[in-house]
């Protein structure tokens, strides 16, 4: 029976010719290949007896034909073998050397992992006694996770006061939060006092806002800001942990540093915005947020920019800009960034830690908008979010024009005193 000779150049099997692809594949057909019938198997493949036993050598070193057991006088016989059983037979002594290998390897992993560990377990007793040695303070490196998390641990237990925490992101790992919420509820009913800024992207993530009530109904408080620092936790004001770009943290004691820190911390924590539920409250929130946009579009960052430093996403950002520009009239982010400079809502902003209904409590009822137009132009003159500034409406619409009219009477009382006798 002829075979379809092929192309066997094209089947591209690796190890394996073209003439020996044709020869397996006349076996195949066969059912079995002896010495005498090499030869034709030859001749309707269409190639020579030199490649014929060329490739007879490849298909029993690659596994592909299996010697059949002969009586008698007869001639050696193969028969054709799977290429699943060939790779079987083939790669079995390799793939269990392999895999004895990947045993060893993660047996080494293994031991080096629990001798960091002990090693880690060590960094208190050493930071301990730096602190005796530097009573002035220090500042030190802790290499990684693991030193860093064994020591949190002990200074968390070891906390008298209070514990003040900065969280940058819109949403926190749910790992994360898991790891974190029996710890701060094991401090909060110690009766320890505990403070934490998160962004205002927070509050609309379901898992933080879920960690962030149980904490608040334990006792915790908690504000947001449109931006905060990088994650920074200060313990009893004597200690602080800031991450470090070479990976690890930062364990700082010098008093000066810490100082500052708490400094930046209350500075913060004045300008933010209670942890409230409620849709006043996430109404609030949006518009701060919204503010923030419009503040970080006039002095040109790009959306991916300004989703990163506000802690949301790329497409959240991009829907409050479009909303933005659709509320402003304006036709291009440039645009925008002009017409709020105009209006001044890139500078007179209402008070992050109260509320709209405490603001108008505050401020009163708004004085109606100034129907005049500006004296120095001519122009309308804006209406500022939250009422006047500092009690009094404003005059002129930019701060252009108060400087022109102000050079205007600077001028006209210096010729008034020239003319008069």
């Amino acid at each position: 029976m002829d075979v379809p000779a092929g192309d066997g150049e094209s089947a591209g099997i690796q190890g394996l010719d073209g003439a020996a692809v044709l020869l397996y594949r006349w076996t195949v057909v066969h059912a079995h290949l002896t010495r005498d019938t090499l030869a034709r198997a030859a001749a309707e493949t269409g190639i020579d007896d030199h490649e014929a036993a060329r490739a007879l050598d490849s298909l029993l070193a690659a596994c592909l034909l299996q010697e059949l057991p002969t009586a008698g006088t007869q001639g050696v016989r193969w028969q054709p073998v799977s290429p699943q059983a060939a790779a079987s037979r083939l790669l079995s002594d390799r793939d269990a050397a392999l895999r004895a290998q990947e045993e060893a390897l993660r047996t080494q992993r293994r031991r080096i992992q629990q001798e960091q560990d002990s090693l880690a377990a060590l960094t208190p007793v050493y930071l301990q006694a730096r602190q005796h040695a530097f009573p002035q303070g220090t500042i030190d490196h802790l290499p990684d996770k693991f030193a860093v998390r064994n020591l949190l641990t002990e200074v968390i237990d070891s906390c008298h006061s209070e514990v003040l925490v900065s969280k940058h992101g819109g949403s926190f790992p749910v790992a994360a939060l898991r790891e974190a919420l029996p710890r701060d509820l094991a401090l909060l009913a110690r009766g320890i006092r505990m403070r934490s800024l998160y962004q205002h992207a927070t509050r609309f993530d379901q898992p933080t806002r879920t960690h962030a009530e149980q904490l608040v109904a334990a006792g915790a408080e908690i504000r947001t800001l449109p931006e905060v620092l990088p994650q920074m936790i200060i313990v009893d004001q004597s200690l602080a942990l800031l991450p470090a770009r070479s990976g690890g943290a930062l364990l700082i004691r010098e008093p000066d540093l810490l100082g500052y820190l708490l400094d930046v911390f209350e500075r913060d924590w004045a300008n933010a915005t209670a942890y409230a539920t409620g849709p006043q409250a996430a109404h609030g929130v949006s518009q701060a947020m919204k503010q923030s946009i419009l503040v970080l579009l006039a002095k040109g960052f790009k959306d991916d920019t300004i989703a990163r430093r506000l802690g949301i996403s790329l497409r959240t950002c991009r829907r409050h800009v479009s909303e933005l520009l659709e509320s402003l009239g304006a036709h291009s982010r440039f645009e925008a960034g002009v017409i709020a400079e105009r209006q001044g809502l890139t500078q007179h902003r209402v008070p992050a830690s109260a509320t709209p209904v405490e603001v108008a409590e505050v401020a009163g009822p708004s004085p109606a908008p100034v129907a005049s137009g500006c004296p120095a132009c001519g122009g309308s003159m804006p209406v500022r979010p939250g009422g006047p500034v500092n009690g009094r409406p404003a005059r002129y619409c930019s701060p252009s024009c108060r400087s022109r009219a102000y050079r205007e009477r600077t001028r006209h009382a210096a010729s008034g005193r020239h003319e008069s006798p």
